[in-house]
């Protein structure tokens, strides 16, 4: 049924629709409509049979999914930010039990400075710890992705993050084809976990396992990753049948097959990407696009086949492993080792900062003419660094930076005005 609905209350139905046993979570913007939206779905007795747990803080949301997760239940949560680095040991704990956990993520930076906005930095610094991250372009991907990872971490008995935009995606109203609970029901089959406490068959979850395991412990998590690889396309198919919609899978391809310059990114930017694209195409240019839905585990054979015909590739990030560069971009460039392709950074929309379509033609057009740095950074304002490298050179108690840098926008933008 088509509702226009807002992103975050579209995933808590959703959620809601796959009869989680538990769910726990402690609210952080822009995280807190989703879980705020389940609340009272328990609350009413919509979602029964259902215990919401109220915890003191992110790190104990994620452990007492572990818990439950143990425990047989089919358990949930969410977080953002500076809520998912507080849990950070109880999110490697989860992947590290092989408990199937679904969370979603609603991606916002990670400060300091204080910033509530959107980026991909939070998710992107869990990387490594074993969890699958799957990523939303829009609120119908959103809300499809939930149904399929609940699939996905129960039959592989691992845990999944489905990250979307925040406040992009979480407090925007779009239409969304909602689906009904029946259908739900027969795409996901009851829960039945593959490790579980029980009483009457002891065994210990959790054991401390020494040099002569540890490696192969670690490997079998690598191993699960790699299934989850062949599973999630086959996973979106047989959504696409039950459900009748394309979405998720590894990858998103658009007007790839003649594209001489690819973009490729993650989110709710692809469709800003593919509106400038469009913008382009009319004009003669031979631009594409390249989403990544399925980060963790990272496509690398799939990306190579979409991206092997292209001249250049610019990987749009929207985050920064600072003293390095991209984040994505490392891993777009494996994947295309010993092709001989022109590779290219492109940093964008940290703290919420907009990813615009003139500014996006800009970039593209200067790599396509060979003119655009291996890195670079969209739309930095390069006065108010300058600034603040010039005043840490000449004084040395010069002040907090973030400070500083607020004083100079408002100098500047009086001068301006």
């Amino acid at each position: 049924m088509l509702r226009q609905i807002e992103g975050s209350k579209a995933v808590a139905e959703a959620v809601a629709m796959c009869r989680p046993e538990v769910i726990c979570a402690y609210p952080i913007s822009p995280q807190t409509h989703i879980v705020e939206g389940l609340g009272e779905l328990v609350k009413d007795g919509t979602l029964a049979p259902c215990e919401f747990v109220n915890v003191e803080s992110e790190f104990a949301a994620m452990s007492v999914a572990i818990g439950a997760s143990a425990a047989g239940a089919r358990s949930y949560t969410a977080t953002a930010s500076q809520g998912l680095l507080f849990m950070a040991e109880a999110v490697y704990n989860a992947s590290g039990l092989g408990l199937p956990i679904v969370m979603t993520v609603a991606n916002r930076a990670i400060g300091a400075p204080i910033n509530i906005w959107n980026d991909h930095s939070d998710s992107m610094s869990q990387r490594d710890c074993g969890w699958i991250q799957l990523f939303a372009a829009h609120n119908q991907e959103a809300l499809d992705l939930h149904i399929q990872a609940f699939k996905l971490a129960e039959e592989l008995s691992m845990p999944v993050m489905v990250c979307m935009d925040g406040f992009i995606l979480t407090h925007a109203y779009e239409r969304v084809d909602m689906p009904t609970q029946a259908q739900v029901d027969a795409f996901l089959p009851p829960y039945e976990p593959r490790q579980v406490l029980d009483v009457a068959e002891p065994v210990s979850i959790g054991a401390m396992v020494g040099p002569e395991a540890f490696m192969e412990v670690r490997y079998l998590a690598h191993a699960k990753q790699l299934m989850a690889l062949e599973r999630i396309p086959q996973i979106a198919a047989e959504f696409q049948q039950h459900f009748g919609r394309n979405t998720g899978g590894l990858l998103r391809g658009y007007h790839l097959a003649d594209a001489e310059t690819v973009v490729v990114a993650l989110g709710s930017v692809l469709g800003t990407l593919r509106e400038t694209v469009d913008e382009l195409r009319r004009e003669g240019q031979r631009f594409g696009v390249l989403g990544i839905s399925s980060f963790r585990p990272f496509p690398l054979a799939a990306v190579r086949e979409a991206l092997q015909g292209a001249k250049r590739v610019v990987v749009l990030e929207k985050s920064f492993s600072v003293g390095l560069g991209g984040v994505v971009s490392t891993d777009v460039r494996l994947a295309l080792s010993g092709l001989a392709l022109q590779g290219y950074t492109v940093v964008a929309g940290l703290g919420g900062r907009a990813i615009t379509q003139a500014s996006l033609r800009r970039v593209l057009l200067q790599a396509q003419a060979g003119e655009l740095p291996p890195l670079s950074f969209l739309d930095l304002d390069w006065r108010i660094v300058n600034r603040q490298l010039e005043r840490e050179a000449q004084v040395r108690r010069s002040g907090p930076i973030a400070e500083n840098l607020l004083r100079d926008v408002g100098t500047v933008a009086s001068k301006v005005g």
